[in-house]
């Protein structure tokens, strides 16, 4: 079979990837199954990638690269108003891409050799993102210097949120409907309460 008129195999393998974790999670993205829905040999992936990890890590930049266009359509005429629609985004894609965003932030998953966590690509794509938000975070608070902390907070705070909407434990204790009101409480806790 010819590979004219198809994406390079590098590519292929990613998009591969893609595939398998948005279908099966992360844990079952392994080398022989790539392979396999690339339509290649299972010793094709080492070509491109060194190791595993290598693979996975690839195949996570594409999410991040999919939540950054996402991040960059959200609109708002002020910091605050951006920073809920961002939070928002990221929820839905939590919801939306459930795989993906498991492997997006397993680190553990994604180091390359040990000196150097995910490796340099996979911190290119995740790193503006971060620094995007902390300057709106910076905008709201008026704190340039406890942006990054306060930033890392609201993260840790709606990647907490996503996991327990994802088990269905806030309905459980909160009931249903109520996911708004939660995402204010939110974002009142690091960026104080919204104008009236």
């Amino acid at each position: 079979m010819s590979d004219e008129g198809r994406p390079p195999l590098r590519e292929r393998l990613v998009d591969a990837g893609v595939e398998l974790v948005l279908a099966e999670g992360s844990g079952a993205v392994g080398l022989r199954e790539i392979a396999r829905r690339a339509g290649v040999s299972h010793g094709a992936p080492r070509r491109y990638f060194a190791t595993h990890r290598e693979l996975l890590s690839a195949v996570a930049r594409r999410g991040f690269e999919e939540l950054a266009g996402r991040f960059a359509a959200v609109r708002g005429t002020d910091p605050r108003e951006r920073v809920a629609g961002a939070a928002r985004v990221y929820l839905a894609f939590a919801a939306e891409r459930r795989g993906m965003f498991e492997l997006m932030f397993r680190h553990d998953l994604l180091s390359g050799d040990g000196a150097e966590p995910a490796g340099p690509p996979l911190r290119e794509a995740t790193g503006p993102l971060f620094e995007g938000l902390a300057r709106l975070v910076a905008e709201c608070t008026g704190d340039g210097a406890r942006a990054p902390l306060v930033t890392a907070a609201l993260w840790a705070n709606l990647h907490g949120l996503a996991q327990l909407r994802a088990w269905e434990s806030t309905a459980l204790v909160l009931g249903e409907g109520r996911e708004e009101e939660l995402l204010e409480a939110v974002l009142a806790a690091h960026l104080g309460p919204a104008a009236a």
